[in-house]
């Protein structure tokens, strides 16, 4: 397995030192064919708000595939990792929508409303395979269920290189999915320090801006003092543990600073730019008009 280098984009930027960057995308072929020979490391499909529609994101992983791009770059994988926000909150202690997820090939994992070293547990476990007792690194103990024709196809690989290179990382240093884990409120603030040193395979911590931000009395107030307040405490505790933590609205007016705070899982919204309306527009007099 060696001879098969990194497939997970995310991962790969990560372990050069270097911020991920990525986006939240509802799963719809259009948005896959923008996103696949994008240069974002990553891409996440928005389920958690939007609908759980498995086969949608069946479909929008297999136009991430570009077999020219693929052939061009030498490496079987996607310029553009896959991955999924999936629904159910983390007190839920869910598991089905990861199985089916990676069982698909997704290459990565968005948990929201983590809170607690139970459900950041039962998140990085419902991701892994099972194993013996004996064998290393078993714990978080895996629970995913073994079904995994379509992913390998996908992921280009042999059964059995699969299931090898089907481990989270950085607990299995081979591994290629990213396990994502959203902390959105006090509890899961109060609680973070045990779940980093008590659960490991975690790959970043994903600040939920918006439910913080509701939580605290600020509403969507993402620049108040206590909101950012509550960020920083992230940011240092994920340092401690030296856990990458991720920040959900980037832009190119936040974007300096979010880096010089620390975050290194970026995640920005794709813009849609309409040129040659807003130049016909101004050279024909209409721009600023309804």
């Amino acid at each position: 397995m060696s001879d098969v280098p990194r497939l997970n984009r995310v991962i790969a930027a990560l372990e050069q030192g270097k911020p991920a960057f990525t986006s939240f995308t509802p799963a719809d072929r259009g948005a896959a064919i923008a996103f696949a020979n994008s240069r974002y490391d990553g891409i996440v499909f928005e389920m958690e708000h939007n609908p759980w529609d498995i086969l949608g994101l069946r479909d929008s992983l297999q136009y991430m595939l570009d077999r020219g791009a693929i052939a061009k770059s030498g490496s079987i994988a996607p310029a553009c990792a896959p991955m999924v926000r999936i629904p159910p909150n983390g007190e839920e202690i869910a598991q089905f929508h990861a199985k089916q997820a990676l069982d698909v090939g997704v290459y990565g994992v968005v948990w929201p409303h983590i809170s607690d070293v139970e459900q950041a547990y039962n998140a990085v476990g419902a991701c892994r395979y099972p194993r013996q007792k004996s064998a290393p690194l078993y714990e978080p103990r895996g629970v995913r269920g073994d079904g995994p024709t379509q992913a390998m196809r996908y992921w280009g690989l042999s059964q059995q290189d699969y299931y090898s290179r089907a481990d989270v990382w950085p607990l299995n240093r081979e591994g290629e999915i990213f396990v994502i884990l959203m902390i959105e409120d006090s509890t899961g603030i109060a609680n973070l320090d045990d779940i980093l040193r008590n659960v490991p395979g975690i790959g970043a911590i994903l600040i939920g801006e918006g439910d913080l931000s509701q939580e605290l009395g600020y509403p969507r107030q993402y620049d108040h003092k206590v909101v950012r307040d509550a960020m920083a405490q992230i940011v240092a505790t994920c340092h401690q543990h030296d856990v990458p933590v991720g920040h959900p609205h980037v832009n190119a007016g936040n974007v300096e600073r979010v880096l010089e705070e620390g975050y290194r899982f970026l995640m920005t919204t794709p813009v849609r730019t309409t040129p040659g309306l807003d130049k016909g527009l101004e050279l024909s007099g209409r721009a600023g008009q309804p």
